[in-house]
C-alpha cells in the first residue's frame, strides 16, 4: 500500500517542481529581455530586435512546459475532477508554442501579416484560458489559503486582461484613457499575474490532502455464558422468595 501511494506522490512532486522551474525560467528569460535589450512596447516585440529572439523563445517555451507539467500533475492527483482544467492548460501550452513559432508584427504597427495574426490569436488563447483554468480548479473547493490564492490570482488576471484590452491602441477605448502610454506596462503586469497563477495552482494542487485516519472497529460483544445466565436467574428467584 505504501509503495502504491509513494509512486503517485513522487510523480506529483516532480510535476510541481518542473512547473515552478518552468515559471522561473520564463521570468528570468523575459526579465533579461526587459533589462538588457532596448525598450519595446510589448514583451513579444523583443523577439524582433537583435539578441532578443532566444530569451523570448526560451521564456514562452518554458512557460508552455510549465503548463504541460501542471496538467500532468493534476492528472495524477485528481484525474476526474480536473479534466476541464487540464484541457485549458493544454490549450494555453499550445498557444504559447504557437506564439513562439510565429513572431508578432512590431507593436507600433498594424498587424497585417499571417504570422502576426496567428501570434495575436495564440496569445489571446493563453491570456484567456489560464484564468479560467485557475477558477475551474478551485470550483467546489473549501476556503483554504492555498485555494483562495488561486482564486485571487485568477480574478487579478481577468481584471488585468480587461484593462489591457481596453488600453491597447487597437481598442476604441484606448484614446479615451490614453492607453497608448502604458498598455505595455499592463501587458507585463498581466504576464506576471498569470505566471504567478500557474505557480499557485501547482503548489495548491501538489500539497497532500491529509490522510483520513481509519477508526478501529468496535470490539464485538462476547457471547454470554449459559451457566452464568442460569446462576443469575436462580439468585433472582431466591430474592423474590
Amino acid at each position: 500500500m505504501t509503495s502504491q501511494q509513494d509512486a503517485p506522490q513522487g510523480a506529483i512532486g516532480f510535476a510541481v517542481g518542473a512547473t515552478v522551474a518552468g515559471a522561473l525560467v520564463a521570468v528570468l528569460a523575459l526579465g533579461y529581455a526587459q533589462v538588457a535589450l532596448p525598450a519595446q512596447p510589448l514583451l513579444s516585440d523583443y523577439a524582433l530586435v537583435s539578441g532578443g529572439l532566444v530569451p523570448v523563445l526560451a521564456g514562452m517555451l518554458a512557460l508552455a512546459g510549465a503548463c504541460l507539467t501542471l496538467a500532468y500533475g493534476l492528472a495524477v492527483r485528481e484525474p476526474g475532477r480536473t479534466a476541464a482544467t487540464r484541457v485549458l492548460l493544454l490549450a494555453a501550452a499550445a498557444g504559447l508554442m504557437m506564439s513562439a513559432v510565429f513572431p508578432t508584427d512590431p507593436g507600433g504597427s498594424e498587424i497585417d501579416t499571417l504570422t502576426g495574426e496567428i501570434h495575436r490569436w495564440a496569445a489571446a488563447v493563453v491570456f484567456t484560458t489560464l484564468p479560467v483554468a485557475g477558477w475551474t480548479l478551485t470550483r467546489g473547493r473549501e476556503a483554504r489559503p492555498r485555494w483562495n490564492a488561486v482564486r485571487a490570482l485568477s480574478v487579478t488576471s481577468v481584471v488585468a486582461l480587461a484593462v489591457y484590452l481596453a488600453a491597447h491602441p487597437a481598442s476604441f477605448t484606448s484614446a479615451w484613457m490614453d492607453g497608448a502610454a502604458y498598455y505595455g506596462l499592463l501587458e507585463r503586469a498581466l504576464v506576471v499575474a498569470e505566471i504567478a497563477l500557474i505557480v499557485a495552482m501547482a503548489v495548491a494542487a501538489g500539497r497532500r490532502t491529509g490522510a483520513v485516519r481509519a477508526q478501529a472497529p468496535a470490539p464485538a460483544a462476547e457471547p454470554a455464558d449459559p451457566g452464568n445466565q442460569g446462576e443469575s436467574a436462580e439468585r433472582g428467584a431466591r430474592l423474590v422468595a
